[in-house]
């Protein structure tokens, strides 16, 4: 057996780990999701370091953060140039493929490097017969796109040379907007009332402007959402009901796609033999809400878009049904695959690898808390204010500063500035912020502080704000 594992790396889009039964979830069922945690480790502390789509995939690419690899908004691409993790393996003698979702940008400066062989979807795909993009051009596949991203990543496994390790990324597009099942999950949760979040009816009270001022309730769902018109006569609060019920079943049916094709992918893992020389992740590029806050969508620093759902196997170091609470972030990733594989992490790489927490090891100067920051202020359509700010694990401290630094793809208005703090243990929901209470006033400060140091530490002063 080599000493280089091989690694299969599976990410979902927008898939929240509270619809994951092995979280916990009270909506969702996902087997061969929680097998992987049941066989492995579950993480219940890894976050994004900017909740959206295009630049956490470069933050996990690079391992590095947004305003040192660029990559800040959906509108600026990625350049290919960057060193990342797939070119380092394979300069190590991996054989490297991606299949799904690239979102990273198309054409010669943007399209996927460092990859043996490769076929992505242009920009968000479609989940019916999608156009796919490959270095020999583009062409339509006819088929549900969860079902041909795994087919393809199957039939690669395959055919690749069975003596060498290797590196594939399979990245769903599921379950992203406008979450379309396919036949088989169609009628799935037909007949049944799924659950409301705690949180669904929120007033955005006791905090600052920018939750209210965002654009993304269940209200701003469209007919392409929800597929339907709005039955007459219903009440506010009754449409309110009926708009998320049209769209949470359609989520959670895109993703029993998904949780049907990672069944495959282990079930073949086993077949070929290899399951303890392999490891695989599951995760997604951020959290969601669920109805959460009475929104769809993502962006905040608030929990559920924060966290990203993170399971790991690897069966050679890791503890069947084992659970870490430490932090890893998604800047992370790129650091453990190459610690695992032997390869040299680039000084450049901002992240760490976790490699001891798979073990149950935790070194004492592990993080204990972590930076946040979403650059796409008012981009028009979701209209989440421009933030940064710092989770501990204890408290978050949200720095709204309110402007798009002129940022591609960020809006021309600007707002006052305004902070919030919460107490994760006292309000897990982050329903009132304490910001400004004298009671807490030394919190604040050495919070602030903290902010501040990290802020240096990462460089994060490309546009630095008075605060």
């Amino acid at each position: 057996m080599s000493d280089q594992p091989n690694i299969l790396f599976i990410m979902a889009d927008d898939h929240a780990s509270h619809a994951m039964s092995c979280y916990g979830s009270r909506i969702n069922r996902t087997p061969n999701l929680d097998r992987i945690a049941d066989e492995g480790m579950r993480f219940d502390n890894c976050f994004c370091t900017n909740g959206i789509c295009t630049p956490s995939r470069a933050a996990i690419l690079t391992g590095t953060y947004n305003h040192i690899n660029q990559v800040t908004t959906l509108a600026t691409h990625m350049d290919n140039r960057l060193l990342t993790y797939p070119k380092l393996l394979q300069e190590a003698g991996y054989q490297t493929a991606l299949f799904g979702k690239w979102h990273l940008g198309q054409g010669p400066e943007h399209e996927p490097t460092g990859f043996d062989d490769w076929r992505v979807l242009p920009g968000q795909g479609l989940y019916h017969s999608p156009v796919m993009i490959d270095s020999a051009g583009q062409r339509v596949h006819v088929g549900y796109v969860t079902d041909l991203i795994t087919d393809m990543s199957l039939q690669w496994l395959k055919e690749r040379d069975t003596s060498r390790p290797f590196c594939m990324m399979v990245h769903h597009k599921a379950p992203h907007r406008e979450w379309q099942p396919d036949a088989k999950h169609a009628t799935m949760y037909e007949g049944e009332e799924i659950l409301e979040p705690e949180t669904f009816n929120d007033t955005y009270e006791n905090r600052s402007a920018a939750a209210g001022a965002a654009r993304m309730r269940m209200e701003d769902l469209q007919w392409k959402d929800l597929k339907a018109d709005v039955p007459s006569g219903l009440s506010p609060a009754e449409e309110k009901s009926w708009r998320y019920q049209r769209y949470i079943k359609d989520y959670l049916r895109v993703i029993a796609s998904v949780d049907d094709g990672v069944g495959r992918l282990l079930n073949h893992l086993e077949e070929e033999g290899i399951v303890d020389n392999t490891l695989v992740i599951y995760t997604s590029d951020q959290g969601f809400f669920l109805g959460d806050h009475g929104w769809f969508d993502k962006r905040f620093m608030y929990e559920e878009s924060l966290r990203m759902p993170f399971v790991l196997r690897f069966p050679r170091e890791v503890k069947a049904g084992s659970t870490c609470d430490d932090m890893i972030l998604n800047v992370d990733f790129a650091s453990l695959f190459l610690d695992l594989a032997g390869v040299t992490i680039p000084d450049e790489f901002q992240g760490r690898s976790f490699r001891p927490l798979l073990h149950g090891e935790r070194p004492e100067d592990w993080r204990t808390s972590m930076y946040y920051r979403y650059w796409m202020h008012g981009d028009g359509a979701h209209n989440v204010y421009a933030h940064y700010g710092l989770r501990t694990h204890d408290h978050k401290l949200i720095y709204f500063y309110n402007d798009g630094c002129g940022q591609k793809g960020s809006g021309d208005e600007t707002h006052p500035p305004e902070w919030e703090l919460f107490d994760l243990q006292a309000d897990p929901y982050e329903m009132c912020s304490i910001h400004g209470n004298a009671d807490v006033a030394g919190v604040q400060s050495s919070l602030t502080d903290e902010l501040h140091d990290l802020q240096a530490q990462l460089q994060d002063d490309r546009y630095h704000l008075d605060t």
